[in-house]
């Protein structure tokens, strides 16, 4: 761990903090709840980026207290992804950020044009918050993460609150990816963590970013290392399972050596044709040993792993090839956290209402195999 937190730091340049402390969400309304407690105490500025934002009371209650803080003189600066929120972000909502003095920056502008460029979008999900609180996990802004809206049954997502000297890795991507667009002459140093507090240290917490232009594919190679490491299991939520050829025999690998390999996703999928393809995988793993089990309350769409008690990460990273390859992303590297005790309470939680895959759920169907093995190979589209 020790290693993998080194690749981390001396690759991705994200160090690793102690006096960090860190709290879990299992669900996203308990994240939002804690969220909109934390803007409205806002004292000097607010980072928010997100891959999709819906117009709904989720976000209604976020803009409202943007609105104000902007008004307040605070530095509020909000950015997004433009194909992420393609139909559900209207111009009128931008205006009215933008006439109350809020900062907005559209990530990649969606353009008429044939351009491999579109295909990197901005994944990640965070905020940061004065500097010393940093949000992190799969939640987006619209009313299904909150379980306000139900279309495909329960929403399960997951996050982390930071509060800390670790929230400045989050502080440092979002103002990397800001000033590409937003060239400033600003000190960035001010918004450092505050030094007149007096943080608690809970393990060893580690957010970093992952980019598609650095040829180095950060999160897939940790997400590996957790997999090679663990000895005695490796537990992971993923909405999408749509894996190469290495990440694959990783997973075999670690099952037929005894390590306890379980995999969540979806019971009700968002995308048939995507779950399709998820499901083409289920054979092989399950032959090695891998558990897969089905989210039956609905949709799973957290994004993490925990191993051997003493390892996790909670981010945006799905397990497919646009989230590993193509996406900009971002997670949290927890090491030793108390925290990872409450993580592993929910995976056991949601084991209880999931379904366990057997033998007589797998379609061995000639046809679905051709259909499945036509899908495998368009899988970078997806």
């Amino acid at each position: 761990m020790k290693q993998t937190s080194k690749y981390l730091a001396d690759t991705g340049k994200f160090p690793i903090y102690k006096n960090t402390e860190v709290e879990y969400f299992k669900l996203g309304e308990q994240m939002y709840e804690s969220i909109l407690k934390d803007l409205n105490d806002a004292k000097e500025f607010i980072f928010m980026e997100f891959f999709i934002i819906k117009s709904s009371f989720m976000w209604d209650s976020i803009k409202e207290i943007l609105v104000a803080k902007a008004k307040e003189g605070l530095d509020v600066r909000l950015m997004y992804d433009d194909m992420g929120c393609m139909g559900h972000f209207p111009v009128k909502e931008r205006l009215d950020l933008k006439n109350a003095g809020v900062k907005v920056v559209s990530f990649n502008r969606m353009k008429p044009i044939i351009s491999s460029i579109m295909n990197n979008r901005d994944h990640r999900k965070l905020i940061v918050i004065d500097g010393n609180i940093g949000y992190n996990g799969g939640i987006n802004i619209a009313d299904e993460y909150i379980n306000l809206k139900s279309p495909y049954g329960h929403w399960k997502d997951t996050g982390v609150r930071l509060y800390g000297e670790a929230v400045w890795n989050l502080s440092s991507m979002f103002l990397s990816l800001w000033e590409a667009y937003e060239k400033s002459s600003f000190d960035n140093s001010k918004f450092r963590p505050r030094t007149d507090i007096k943080y608690r240290s809970d393990g060893y917490i580690q957010p970093f970013s992952d980019s598609p232009f650095d040829y180095e594919a950060l999160s897939n190679n940790v997400y590996l290392e957790i997999i090679w490491q663990a000895e005695e299991y490796v537990y992971i939520f993923t909405p999408y399972l749509i894996i190469d050829f290495e990440m694959t025999s990783a997973l075999k690998m670690a099952a037929k050596r005894g390590v306890d390999v379980r995999i969540v996703v979806p019971g009700i999928p968002d995308k048939k044709t995507v779950y399709e393809l998820t499901q083409s995988y289920f054979e092989e793993l399950m032959d090695a040993g891998v558990k897969i089990y089905k989210y039956t309350p609905g949709f799973i769409h957290a994004k993490s792993y925990i191993s051997d008690d003493n390892v996790a990460i909670v981010g945006t990273i799905n397990m497919d090839y646009r989230s590993l390859y193509l996406h900009f992303e971002c997670g949290t590297y927890m090491v030793n956290s108390s925290v990872i005790h409450d993580i592993k309470k929910d995976y056991m939680e949601v084991f209880e209402v999931s379904r366990l895959l057997n033998e007589d759920d797998l379609n061995r169907s000639g046809i679905v195999r051709i259909y499945r093995a036509i899908l495998r190979v368009a899988s970078p589209l997806f």
